[in-house]
């Protein structure tokens, strides 16, 4: 996940992932985001109504541009359905997985050699020079012409079909669940004809939280602080905890709440270091982007707030990538879970 838009933003894209079926969600059966309108024996046409625009796939894509929006959601899903050859420029990066070798995968994917913008995202001119057939955005943000990318409109002219992901119409993550996750997949399995893969994955996951969910059934459930490590996001001394989004639901799923889930309607709550202080705190949950250390950022927390029942515990659990959007939010309820709990297991 890059952070290159200002950072409040680029974090909310990323919970779009936690940077990204738009609308609503949380109900897949009845998501009226992404639905394939018409397929044939082999697979296409197919055409998705996405984000209000209709989108045919007569084949699957070729030659697939990955917009930055804060994101790993769409690179990762694409990996995990096994369509790293379709890609000819990538602009998201996280540096970290909880997938073993999920990082060093996207770094070796190719960039198309791109300048990126003052929006720190591809540019109109450059996107249209790559020629692509598909372009991936977490949000709408991603073809705003104020912000100097193409039109969905103008790739369409070119020839290319795009793609918002979820929650990614209205650019507000704080409703995801891991329900969306799901139609990522579900999505991407159609336009590429890999829908049985995405399926298998989607069943993976689902059994994967189901037995977690079922280990930690009836314990006392408890109250995390989730927020990302050593960064700041807004003029409070902590400015980066979590308040609503797919992180509530992973915390669910692991037999948690969020502490902070009504300190704000927004994805973020901006704190003070007072209201944290006053706050019983069971568990810390550790975001890491770029943080070679998050454990450090951890303890260090732990040491500042004695009075906490995670202090007196040493209770935190570091992750990354798993806790947003993208394939991989049943690791994340797995490992959130064993450390809270970890006589469960």
């Amino acid at each position: 996940m890059s952070m290159y838009r200002p950072a409040a933003t680029a974090l909310a894209a990323a919970l779009c992932l936690v940077t990204a079926a738009c609308g609503s969600s949380s109900d897949v059966a009845s998501s009226d985001s992404t639905t394939e309108a018409a397929a044939s024996s082999s697979g296409y046409p197919v055409t998705l109504d996405n984000c209000g625009e209709k989108q045919t796939f007569e084949k699957a894509p070729g030659r697939v541009v990955v917009m930055n929006g804060a994101s790993v959601a769409e690179v990762s899903t694409l990996l995990s359905l096994g369509l790293q050859d379709r890609i000819v420029a990538n602009q998201q990066t996280y540096g970290m997985s909880e997938v073993p070798s999920r990082a060093e995968a996207i770094k070796k994917l190719p960039t198309g050699d791109v300048e990126l913008n003052e929006a720190y995202d591809i540019p109109r001119e450059t996107m249209l020079g790559l020629r692509p057939d598909l372009v991936l955005s977490v949000t709408t943000y991603g073809f705003d012409q104020k912000n100097g990318f193409a039109t969905r409109e103008q790739l369409k002219q070119a020839g290319a079909n795009s793609y918002v992901s979820p929650q990614g119409c209205d650019d507000d993550p704080s409703q995801m669940t891991v329900a969306d996750s799901y139609q990522l997949l579900r999505d991407m399995g159609k336009i590429f004809n890999v829908s049985d893969k995405a399926a298998t994955l989607i069943a993976e996951s689902e059994k994967n939280i189901a037995a977690v969910s079922e280990k930690v059934e009836g314990e006392k459930r408890p109250q995390v602080m989730v927020l990302f490590s050593n960064m700041s996001m807004g003029s409070n001394d902590f400015s980066s905890v979590v308040a609503n989004g797919i992180i509530n639901d992973i915390l669910a799923k692991a037999g948690a709440f969020n502490a902070f889930e009504n300190a704000a309607e927004t994805t973020f709550a901006d704190l003070s270091k007072e209201t944290v202080a006053a706050t019983d705190i069971d568990a810390l949950v550790v975001i890491a982007y770029n943080d070679p250390d998050p454990a450090a950022y951890a303890r260090k927390l732990l040491k500042e707030f004695p009075q906490w029942p995670a202090a007196r515990n040493n209770t935190y659990v570091t992750v990354s990538d798993s806790m947003y959007l993208g394939p991989s939010n049943d690791l994340a309820v797995e490992k959130i879970a064993k450390a809270l709990d970890p006589n469960a297991f």
